[in-house]
């Protein structure tokens, strides 16, 4: 893709940074010296009113602050560039004498570094200027989060951030990449990104462009632009007060099949899947997720998962004891009833067995390979993938140990044996 030289050069520029930034000792030394020198002016006859300076050689030391920026050096001569070099702060650049310059020469410093805005500086060669310390500033907006889902034959990336952005989406042969513009990312949203997998999703790389961020979804293998239908929504998470721009995935002519699946797999549910064992299972991953973000999740928030989220919760209630969905705190709710459904739905996230009714939804219905990420779809879209992994391995040592107690042998008491009589 046209993006991939920019990305490699980017990277090794910040590893490099990351080694020279506040070592002057190892600040790289550029020469910005035009090949040929400025036009003989009569200014030069009396250089010598300027010192001995005026001759002798000149350098510009240039820091930023943070440091490590990526510096662009246009040295220009009368509204023409001369020279161009590209290297990272701190730098020291090599310039003409005084006396060499010509008096349109300037020196224009064009720095950025991920996640601050661009700024520029112009420098005249003549000048008595030696040093200059760039201050950047972040920048306004900032994705501050990312939910992917999967579930039943459907997709759907979720970018959350901070401000609205200036959005668009390029497509290509494997896969699209969506520009947001001004936007840098922040590393709980990164590690969600480079975490998502799915079977239409391959992988999914960021790349900070100037002051653009660029994520890149390439498709998995068998997947391309006609194969999938793209649907981009906007809208707003009004309680945290962020910005939402989501692009949902479906194969074509393949939603339908997808949602009759999902049914058959539904009914399958009984109540050994919710109760026993599995509730250990339910409540040591309940314990495990953030509570907010469970709820968050649980609630209906616009996603194509939300319609998939009420039937499971009513299914609960068929295979709960009692008919009825029981919550931390000893309310029941019977789910047959729409208004007792809409509010056990309230409190889907404190909802006995609903955890685990998912789990057993997702084994169902899901390839293997998908499963886990099927549920971290439904109960923590937000949530890294290898904190998530993690949660779920200690749900699932959770529930073997229940199994292993409840399987094992129980002692038997030893009997007394009667003392014959004597």
């Amino acid at each position: 893709m046209w993006i991939r030289p920019a990305h490699v050069s980017l990277s090794v520029l910040l590893a490099f940074a990351a080694l020279t930034a506040g070592d002057p000792a190892r600040a790289a030394r550029i020469d910005l010296k035009p090949a040929d020198q400025a036009g003989w002016s009569p200014v030069q006859l009396f250089g010598f009113l300027h010192g001995p300076s005026y001759y002798e050689d000149r350098t510009l030391q240039i820091e930023t602050q943070p440091p490590g920026a990526t510096l662009d050096l246009f040295y220009v001569r009368a509204s023409f560039q001369k020279r161009y070099e590209q290297t990272t702060a701190p730098a020291t650049v090599e310039l003409p004498t005084r006396n060499e310059a010509g008096s349109r020469d300037s020196v224009t410093i064009r720095a950025f570094l991920p996640g601050y805005k661009l700024e520029t500086v112009h420098i005249p060669v003549k000048g008595g200027q030696d040093k200059v310390d760039i201050a950047l500033s972040p920048l306004d907006n900032a994705l501050a989060g990312v939910s992917h889902t999967y579930f039943a034959g459907r997709a759907g990336l979720s970018l959350l951030m901070k401000q609205p952005a200036t959005v668009r989406v390029q497509n290509a042969e494997r896969g699209f990449t969506v520009i947001l513009g001004q936007t840098a990312a922040l590393p709980g949203a990164q590690s969600v990104l480079d975490g998502i997998r799915s079977p239409f999703v391959e992988r999914v790389e960021s790349t900070q462009l100037g002051e653009d961020l660029l994520v890149q979804v390439k498709l998995a293998p068998g997947f391309d632009k006609d194969s999938l239908q793209l649907r981009s929504l906007e809208g707003e998470d009004a309680a945290r007060g962020l910005h939402r721009y989501t692009i949902d995935m479906t194969p074509r002519d393949q939603a339908a099949a997808g949602v009759e699946r999902a049914r058959e797999a539904l009914s399958r549910i009984g109540s050994g899947d919710v109760s026993g064992c599995a509730a250990a299972f339910d409540s040591a991953l309940r314990r495990r997720l953030d509570r907010e973000q469970l709820a968050r999740a649980l609630a209906p928030r616009g996603d194509f998962t939300d319609p998939y989220l009420r039937a499971a919760l009513r299914r609960l209630g068929e295979v709960s004891p009692g008919g009825a969905i029981e919550v931390e705190g000893g309310a029941r709710y019977r789910g047959s009833v729409p208004l007792e459904l809409s509010a056990a739905a309230g409190e889907a996230a404190s909802a006995k067995g609903f955890l685990a009714l998912l789990r057993q939804w997702t084994r169902l219905l899901e390839p293997e390979a998908y499963q886990p990420e099927a549920l971290r779809s439904l109960v923590a879209p937000e949530l890294d993938p290898q904190a998530f992994g993690d949660a779920l391995a200690a749900a699932n040592a959770a529930e073997a140990r229940c199994r292993g107690t409840a399987d094992a042998p129980r002692e038997q008491p030893h009997r007394k044996l009667a003392r014959s009589p004597s």
